[in-house]
């Protein structure tokens, strides 16, 4: 089983940065696809893509709304993947969850990550 901490949210002013890590425990997950995803305030939202990396970190992917703002990056030493975001607009303002999936290439939908972080709320002000 493959669990995860994560950390870094909170709130933080518009035009502001902030990076969110998540750690996981256990051995192959290093060999896995990672990625963040959030869902923003209101009842039926569905998760958002944010970022994408591969296994290696030689390929990550990106949603064009976050692209040039989000950098997506891991230690795989650390077992820890992390997104660092820059120039935050109150838009950004969701619950930011990491996830995993045990295939090592890159996923970007829901439904193709098969653990996931408890998510953190990060809330961006105006």
């Amino acid at each position: 089983q493959v669990q995860r901490v994560e950390s870094g949210g909170g709130l933080v002013q518009a035009g502001g940065a902030r990076r969110r890590s998540c750690a996981a425990s256990g051995r192959t997950v290093r060999t896995y696809g990672r990625g963040w995803l959030r869902q923003a305030p209101g009842t039926g939202k569905e998760r958002e893509f944010v970022a994408a990396i591969n296994w290696s970190g030689s390929a990550t992917y990106y949603a064009d709304s976050v692209k040039g703002r989000f950098t997506i990056s891991r230690d795989n030493a650390k077992n820890t993947v992390y997104l660092q975001m820059a120039s935050l607009k109150p838009e950004d303002t969701a619950v930011y969850f990491c996830a995993a999936a045990t295939f090592p290439g890159i996923r970007y939908q829901g439904h193709e990550f098969d653990y996931w972080g408890q998510g953190t709320q990060v809330t961006v002000s105006s």
